[in-house]
């Protein structure tokens, strides 16, 4: 692997020169190193670019990383990942991807992800995106997830995007069974010209199935950000949508929770809070020998911690 490969690898999964467990490394679009266990195998598609994840029923504690690196301008990457996920098993999944340019070429990555769940299993999924590089080309960065939890299952999502990323969609659409349950917190960070949309849609289909989705967001300069998310009551269920953003300068957030009951035995709520970071925050920092800028940088940190 290159060297800009190595710095983004460190950033977003956490790389120090090597992966414990199943691992799978993308490069420009090509697969460059992967390793399967006993437990779970990764295998290259036959008929498409990406991967088939398979974890075998109770497996426990193991780890599966799957970063993608953009390093040059010039590439849209496009990926498509399944992950099945053997009944009773409790696995982290990380999937980092960093896109990077020097030229005016635009550099792109897709990754469009799939996770079918038996019952009983449990996956944590963190996946961190960044863009580097001072070229002027457009870093975009497009994931997509869709996710089916059988019952009694639970996903719990980590997504953020830590900066760099001048164009973002992100797409994700979960069916969840009787007993399943997802968490999602989202972070995201916006700058200069740079825009993000974010759409959820989560279809509740069981009893007793459950949603906790959280997006927690900063825009400044001229950024644009834009959330749309949609949770479907379709049984005795219990769901939550949470969209907190602050607010800077000339950006622009657009904030768009949607709540559907079609049961009577749904229970189903939506929060949606946009400001600007508090005067008496930034005033309590300065007293502890902050300058403005530093007051600033330290409650967005907080805030997106």
């Amino acid at each position: 692997m290159n060297e800009i490969t190595k710095k983004l690898l460190s950033t977003v999964a956490d790389w120090t020169g090597s992966f414990k467990g199943a691992f799978s490394i993308r490069e420009d679009g090509c697969g460059i190193e992967r390793r399967s266990t006993e437990n779970i195998s990764i295998e290259p598609k036959t008929d498409k670019p990406g991967l088939d994840i398979r974890v075998k029923p109770n497996t426990k504690g193991e780890t599966v990383s799957i970063p993608a690196c953009v390093t040059h301008g010039d590439v849209d990457d496009l990926v498509y990942n399944d992950f099945y996920i053997g009944h009773d098993s409790d696995i982290l999944i990380v999937a980092g991807c960093g896109v990077h340019t020097e030229t005016g070429e635009p550099a792109r990555h897709n990754g469009i992800h799939r996770f079918f769940l038996e019952p009983g299993a449990r996956v944590k999924y963190i996946e961190k995106h960044v863009g580097t590089g001072k070229g002027a080309g457009i870093k975009s960065i497009d994931p997509v997830t869709e996710a089916h939890l059988d019952e009694g299952s639970l996903l719990e999502m980590d997504t953020s995007q830590i900066g760099g990323v001048d164009r973002s969609t992100r797409k994700t659409i979960v069916t969840v069974a009787a007993g399943a349950k997802l968490v999602i917190r989202e972070r995201l960070l916006t700058e200069g010209e740079q825009t993000a949309a974010t759409e959820f849609k989560v279809e509740l289909n069981g009893d007793g199935a459950g949603a906790d989705v959280v997006s927690r967001s900063v825009a400044r300069d001229r950024s644009y950000q834009s959330y749309v998310s949609e949770i479907i009551g379709n049984a005795p269920c219990t769901g939550h949508t949470e969209c907190d953003a602050i607010i800077d300068e000339d950006a622009v957030v657009d904030a768009s929770p949607k709540l559907s009951a079609r049961c009577a035995d749904a229970a189903l709520i939506h929060e949606a809070a946009i400001g600007k970071i508090a005067g008496e925050q930034i005033l309590k920092l300065r007293t502890l020998g902050l300058t403005e800028e530093e007051a600033e940088s330290k409650i967005i940190e907080g805030f997106l911690s």
